[in-house]
């Protein structure tokens, strides 16, 4: 922050001396000093507070996110700087120590318990968290979400766990869904300098690999890649999502209706070229960071032309990375999810339940969606495929006994070494296919 403040005052006094009025009053010294501390501190003053305002109140107006913060502050390493830029892209293996996730799981009303049941099954100490409950939760339960935090000995002492306690409302195929991911990115980036890969979940999600087994295999791997399913959108999508013009209610109103659809339509866009794919991702820091800060202004761009587009989730961050050669060689077309859906497909997957196991565990994909709440097939996963007995599912972090029902993971150990299981060896399966030269080939092609 010093540093944006330091290069605008500095052309403030170049803009000073330069003026006509320069005489017996600019040249006294002693008026002078105190007068361009003064003019430092309230631009300094005035940035900080630009900043505070766009990373806690993206895309509500005059609301102020109030965060229930159980993490330590960032280190200001002064990473947000476009010359660091390269940087970014060619770090590969150079980092020596194991990854790190930062993940958002996000639910409505009625999913408070789900969400703390996914944040139990996917929580790892190296990890970043941070959840959000919709407006259209009751505040009881977005408090109650709050306390379980709170009150949990482990998010106490390891504060890595935050809760959005003032929420924003989320229409599913609106901007207001991509927007709240740019607002917990965002959060995310500010409270932590320590992760690589930003992963959103929902309440329906369920993991079905530990921890341990994913942040293996991702230890091998260069940090540069970014998940996220790509193709290019034409046919009858290109038509029903590109050239309606819609209003999301979600943007200016306290509770959720559909969206609104005018009766005009647009023209296609010739400056840059429209993608599609899963709205569930796994992106590296620098393609976020690139998505916030947006240097050379297209991330920017496409947020404004999304903002009144048919499901935006599905195409923003697709539409960025598939336009920007500095990230498009990034991409990997897989969302590292197992879905099931109708044929045709309609506009929610089909709800997995115990006879769809198999065909999770044979996917090789670390998560799967969507489930209903406390339906049987996620016991048999926690059982079977995160041994799962207490509240987390256990790593080598774990360092307690688990003599007399004791929970292991009470007590917490190195959480750089990890344990992996039979889900780091189909998750290795699954990657080698991923980042096979024919596979990579293909991505963010531009043929129909």
């Amino acid at each position: 922050m010093r540093k944006y403040a330091n290069s605008y005052s500095g052309r403030v006094f170049n803009d000073k001396n330069g003026n006509s009025y320069s005489g017996r009053v600019y040249g006294d010294r002693h008026w002078k000093i105190p007068f361009f501390v003064s003019l430092l501190v309230s631009i300094t003053l005035f940035t900080t507070t630009i900043f505070g305002l766009y990373s806690s109140s993206y895309g509500r107006n005059q609301v102020q996110l109030d965060m229930v913060s159980f993490a330590r502050p960032a280190e200001s390493d002064g990473y947000f700087v476009e010359s660091d830029f390269q940087s970014f892209q060619s770090n590969g293996f150079a980092k020596n120590e194991p990854p790190r996730f930062a993940y958002l799981i996000s639910g409505t009303k009625g999913d408070s318990h789900r969400m703390m049941r996914t944040l139990q099954a996917v929580y790892h100490p190296r990890n970043q968290y941070i959840l959000h409950m919709d407006l259209e939760a009751p505040p009881r339960e977005r408090l109650n979400l709050t306390i379980s935090v709170k009150n949990d000995p482990t998010f106490r002492k390891v504060e890595n766990v935050r809760v959005m306690a003032q929420s924003n409302l989320v229409t599913y195929k609106g901007p207001t869904m991509f927007a709240c991911t740019l607002q917990a990115i965002s959060i995310l980036l500010k409270e932590s300098a320590k992760w690589d890969w930003f992963i959103n979940l929902s309440a329906s999600d369920y993991p079905l690999m530990t921890q341990d087994d994913l942040l293996h295999v991702f230890s091998n791997m260069s940090r540069n890649l970014n998940f996220i399913e790509n193709m290019l959108l034409h046919g009858w999508k290109l038509n029903q999502r590109a050239k309606p013009i819609i209003i999301d209610p979600g943007l200016y109103l306290s509770k959720k209706s559909e969206l609104a659809t005018t009766s005009q339509r647009r023209s296609l866009p010739t400056a840059f070229t429209l993608f599609t794919g899963s709205a569930w991702v796994v992106l590296t820091r620098s393609f976020v960071e690139y998505c916030i800060w947006g240097w050379d202004n297209f991330p920017r761009t496409l947020l404004m032309y999304y903002a009144n587009f048919v499901s935006s989730p599905e195409g923003y961050f697709h539409t960025v990375i598939c336009n920007k050669e500095e990230f498009r060689s990034t991409a990997i077309g897989h969302d590292l999810h197992y879905i099931a859906w109708d044929t045709p497909p309609k506009q929610h997957p089909v709800s997995l339940t115990v006879k769809d196991f198999n065909k999770m565990v044979n996917s090789s994909a670390p998560f799967a969606r969507k489930f209903r709440k406390d339906d049987p097939v996620l016991d048999k996963i926690d059982r079977e495929l995160l041994g799962r007995t207490h509240r987390f599912a256990p790593g080598a972090w774990c360092n307690g006994t688990s003599a007399d029902g004791a929970d292991p993971c009470s007590v917490i150990g190195d959480d750089s070494v990890f344990r992996p299981g039979p889900g780091a060896n189909r998750l290795q399966e699954l990657m080698n296919k991923l980042l096979s030269e024919d596979f990579r080939s293909k991505q963010c092609s531009t043929k129909s």
